[in-house]
């Protein structure tokens, strides 16, 4: 399909837009923090408001006569991977952000190229080419430059935080890497609609079966946060960025996509008053232009 250059500056803003979105949850988050609200709560309130959305989705994509009827294994697979790559990658990073700044936190979510290279190379026995080396060096080295900046600020718990982060970047690369075969069998709207589902309802579940009702019972303020969460770092990115990728295509969303770190490290200035330092700033940098030196030599999928 062609598009026409409206349509690809569309896409140009759809990428931004979402970049923006996503970026934005860290600071909503720590936001939500201020209130005490404790993370199981907090993830099962923005799940509940996605839900809504991605049932609608679910049903929408469904309708479609052209997708391959769910098999078990379909089923098995969207359960598997939608519990992994959303629900436990988003609660470990709720977890995480109660000890590290929004800043730090975008740039280890964004390490999730350099682990599917990294994981990639040793299931499937692949060599590692001098470029992707220098690109891993770049990234980590990013990494230790902005978590010496979180170190100079609050020592407590910044490893703690770093490795709970990490460790949900590392599930949604197992995700991605898991999940490709079932996403080209029955699209990719109908596979996140389907997934999504099962994560929302994993934190729902987990609320239920760890926290008292009565934890609902919290400030308006953290309602507000928890659905702006739900509309604008949640739902609203997802579907922008499918608009953005059929217009201009994976590799040029996943450029600029590469501004959501660098987004968050300023909406945490302006609406958390986290310090900006030179150190941060350097290792953003670091941190995509390893990220750009992988992402720029994948092979461009459009979707479905």
């Amino acid at each position: 399909m062609v598009f026409s250059s409206r349509q690809k500056l569309a896409g140009v803003m759809f990428a931004l837009v979402a970049a923006i979105g996503f970026s934005a949850k860290a600071v909503l988050v720590k936001l939500a923090y201020i209130e005490e609200v404790d993370p199981i709560t907090l993830l099962a309130l923005r799940m509940a408001f996605s839900l809504p959305f991605f049932l609608l989705a679910a049903w929408v994509a469904n309708r479609h006569q052209s997708h391959a009827p769910m098999t078990r294994s379909d089923w098995w697979a969207v359960t598997v991977f939608g519990f992994t790559g959303y629900y436990l990658a988003s609660f470990l990073d709720f977890l995480g952000l109660q000890y590290i700044s929004a800043g730090l936190e975008r740039l280890i979510l964004f390490l999730y190229p350099t682990m599917v290279v990294l994981i990639s190379a040793v299931w499937f026995r692949q060599l590692i080419g001098r470029r992707v080396i220098m690109a891993l060096v770049l990234s980590y080295l990013g990494i230790a430059f902005a978590y010496v900046h979180d170190m100079q600020i609050q020592a407590e718990g910044v490893l703690l935080g770093a490795g709970l982060v990490f460790a949900s970047a590392l599930a949604y690369a197992i995700y991605l890497i898991g999940a490709g075969h079932t996403i080209a069998r029955i699209g990719a709207t109908r596979f996140t609609a389907y997934a999504m589902t099962v994560a929302c309802l994993a934190a729902l579940l987990q609320f239920v079966l760890m926290n008292p009702i009565s934890n609902l019972d919290q400030p308006i303020q953290v309602y507000s946060l928890s659905l702006g969460m739900a509309l604008f770092s949640t739902v609203m990115p997802a579907f922008v960025l499918a608009a953005a990728i059929r217009r201009i295509g994976s590799m040029r969303t996943s450029i600029i996509g590469s501004v959501g770190p660098v987004s968050t490290i300023y909406l945490a200035y302006a609406f958390l008053g986290e310090a900006v330092s030179l150190m941060q700033i350097l290792g953003s940098l670091l941190v995509l232009a390893g990220v750009l030196m992988i992402g720029l030599k994948k092979t461009e999928v459009q979707p479905d």
